[in-house]
């Protein structure tokens, strides 16, 4: 059961004055580096400015109680940003609402199945893969905002916003340029300023932002210009339940649950490297799963791990999931009292974040080590998520990614895997056959190599006895485990061997293909005394038939 109980329950027990006051310094700052963040993810999902903090609010508390991570900020991230509005376009808060609350069940069944390890299944190349196909779109996605460009349409695709974007470049609005780039130098360079690098850069950018178009007088749309603003408690709000509905947003539910599990599963392995703790992967997933239900039922959208902000938990000093309670707090507080001053933050500021966001998340420069590095399955499998996440989205780049990471690895196991027969010795003086071990001309030896599973178990039955052979020895030291279908093969070649009069001696068969033939019969078809610890006792045994 300790895999399950959340992590606070376990920290508090030697918790101290001194902890406190650390996850209380913490999780003001944290709150200060969200504050822009939640506004500006919220706006890139198509939602209004306080579900971004609603998010950050109540599922960044429900998961520091309940997860399996010590330093864990939870809050909206901007993997999601692109899932979360297709579906507010195509169905609505309310199907919002509802995809993510089944996904916040989902993610709990995961974590009740014990599936929080499941995540090293997922190859690199994928996760690469579709977080850069993910800073691309968001990019894409902030590209009218920061040009100060009008259109009337309002597309969900990356693909079809940029179109937009390039038909309409001549509506660019200077001024709006001027304040995006203006927020986007400041973004890059504050962080590498002596003595103030600790201060948020994106609140920074916001506050020179607001100076500079209200101050100014420019013509730059803000959020007040776009949205309501409204500094209102979550209130709670139950989706309608039906069937129909359900199927509908099943598919969405499952990309949230997936995505949410995965970020967050990998925001707290970086966190462990950080703090030398390891972290609870079923709590973390039950956790999650509560502060999405939650964040859905009280205005919300969904949530998952933050890396960057539970990267800055752990540098200003959190120790415990108290400083994500606290973050929460701060967050809370700010919403009630400075949330109408959020209506005078302009647009290119917004997208200015969104840009440096998407820059963070990129990992350009890991993504071009392997290109260069990667054998050529693993680079098409990158290439192809990549590209399906930027074309497409990330559900079609997963689940392609996915079946070709699988297809590509069979590939690679069955070119690993062999049958191969000893040589015969026709000519004892052959240099060629110096040092080769001479056996008896009517025992057959076959090497067994690799993995033997179905994309290599018809090599089995195209082993050819001679009319002289009276034993077949298969050494099978190196073969780590067996499937069905190479026990089928194996099986029907040894019934053949029978009708023949020929006797089949296996050598050195390691624990998973034993379990696996003794199940299937091979060891009762061949005989116990039939199976030799080595190659040595196989071929004296073979020899001995012979006699």
């Amino acid at each position: 059961m300790k895999n399950f109980m959340p992590m606070l329950f376990t920290d508090l027990k030697n918790y101290n004055g001194s902890k406190l006051i650390k996850d209380i310094v913490a999780g003001i700052i944290v709150a200060i580096i969200a504050l822009p963040l939640s506004i500006a993810l919220a706006i890139a999902s198509g939602v209004g400015p306080e579900a971004g903090l609603y998010t950050a609010i109540v599922a960044g508390l429900i998961v520091a109680i309940f997860g399996g991570s010590s330093v864990q900020i939870t809050g909206p991230t901007a993997a999601f940003a692109t899932i979360v509005a297709g579906i507010v376009a195509s169905k609505g808060m309310e199907g919002l609402i509802l995809a993510t609350v089944v996904a916040g069940v989902l993610l709990i069944i995961m974590g009740v199945l014990k599936l929080g390890n499941l995540i090293k299944y997922i190859p690199f190349t994928i996760t690469t893969g579709f977080t850069s196909g993910i800073a691309v779109t968001l990019v894409i996605g902030q590209l009218k905002d920061f040009f100060g460009i009008s259109y009337s349409e309002k597309p969900i695709e990356a693909v079809e916003k940029f179109m937009l974007f390039t038909e309409n470049i001549g509506t660019a609005n200077l001024e709006a340029i001027i304040v995006g780039v203006v927020c986007l130098f400041i973004l890059f360079v504050w962080p590498h300023i002596k003595y103030v690098e600790k201060v948020p850069a994106s609140l920074i950018a916001v506050l020179a932002g607001i100076v500079m178009v209200s101050g100014f007088n420019m013509n730059v749309n803000t959020i007040g210009d776009l949205y309501s603003v409204s500094s209102d408690l979550p209130k709670l709000t139950m989706p309608g339940f039906s069937l129909s509905a359900l199927i509908d947003i099943f598919p969405d539910a499952i990309t949230i649950a997936l995505l949410a599990g995965i970020e967050s599963l990998l925001s707290c392995v970086v966190a462990d490297g950080m703090v030398g703790k390891k972290h609870r992967s079923n709590a973390e997933l039950v956790g999650q799963g509560l502060g999405n239900i939650g964040s859905a039922l009280l205005g919300g959208i969904p949530a998952t791990g933050a890396i960057a902000r539970t990267a800055a938990n752990v540098k200003n000093g959190g120790t415990t999931p108290v400083s994500a309670m606290v973050h929460s707090i701060v967050l809370l507080l700010i919403l009630v009292v400075l949330m109408p001053y959020a209506a005078l933050i302009p647009m290119p500021a917004i997208a200015a974040i969104l840009i440096s966001v998407a820059y963070n998340m990129c990992q350009w420069r890991q993504f071009v080590y392997l290109v260069k590095t990667s054998p050529k399955s693993d680079i098409i499998v990158l290439v192809t998520t990549f590209l399906l996440t930027v074309i497409f989205d990330l559900v079609v780049a997963i689940e392609v990614g996915v079946i070709l990471a699988c297809i590509l690895f069979m590939k690679r196991m069955s070119d690993e895997s062999a049958v191969t027969g000893w040589r015969y010795i026709k000519d004892e003086n052959d240099p060629e056959t110096l040092g080769l071990r001479k056996i008896s001309k009517h025992i057959r030896v076959y090497e067994f190599c690799g993995p033997m599973f179905f994309a290599v178990a018809s090599q089995i039955s195209e082993i050819k006895p001679k009319e002289f052979t009276k034993c077949m020895v298969f050494r099978m030291r190196s073969v780590p485990s067996v499937d069905t279908d190479a026990l089928k093969s194996l099986k029907e070649f040894i019934m053949k061997c029978h009708e023949n009069g020929i006797t089949v001696i296996f050598s050195h068969v390691n624990a998973q293909p034993m379990r696996a033939m003794r199940k299937s019969g091979i060891v009762e078809l061949v005989n116990e005394e039939n199976f030799c610890a080595n190659i040595d006792e196989a071929l004296s045994r073979a020899e001995s038939l012979g006699e």
